[in-house]
């Protein structure tokens, strides 16, 4: 596959693609971190190389996906190029209000075209079409790709939180980061 840019189209679940969830290849590579600085009730960071470097790849969730075509309030967007599966975002109204995006995956092969763009454009028209003040997500501070795409695309890092992944891992190291697109 070239870098180059491809079409991209935004398809919403239907019951024809129920079972594309989860299909892309979202594995990342882990070469370096955000280490994190609060200051006057603001979050900075830096990102520092890891050595050495390392894949690391999400478990699918469990959900039962199905209940997402009959709820006004929830949703997952597909991303497809040149008829290929290319992404997906997974959406829900959050208790608080917000839009949460509970993931959101471009495959390995198609990273580079824009397919996360496409995808969050269509989540904040979701967001907006719903009238949520913004987005909020979830992800590691060893997730640099992810949150440097974030932090282009305008999120803030508005939190975190050192023992989230300690219930799945007592010895991880790794934060978890809470970014927000306010609307």
């Amino acid at each position: 596959m070239s870098n180059t840019k491809s079409i991209i189209t935004i398809h919403e679940l239907s019951a024809e693609t129920l079972s594309a969830v989860h299909r892309c290849n979202g594995a990342f590579t882990i070469d370096s971190r955000l280490v994190l600085h609060a200051e006057d009730g603001v979050i900075r960071y830096t990102i520092e190389p890891v050595a050495p470097p390392r894949q690391k790849r999400y478990p699918p969730e469990s959900d039962d996906y199905a209940a997402y075509l009959t709820s006004p309030d929830k949703t997952i967007f597909f991303a497809y190029c040149a008829g290929e599966l290319a992404g997906q975002i997974i959406l829900c109204k959050y208790w608080n209000g917000y839009a949460y995006i509970q993931d959101i995956a471009v495959d390995a092969a198609f990273r580079g075209r824009g397919v996360g763009q496409a995808l969050m454009d269509r989540a904040v028209a979701w967001a907006k079409e719903r009238a949520l003040p913004g987005l909020m997500l979830e992800t590691q501070d060893i997730n640099v790709p992810a949150c440097r795409f974030y932090a282009r695309y305008g999120f803030i890092l508005g939190g975190f939180d050192i023992y989230l992944y300690r219930g799945l891992d007592p010895a991880t190291d790794e934060i978890a980061l809470y970014w927000y697109l306010l609307l």
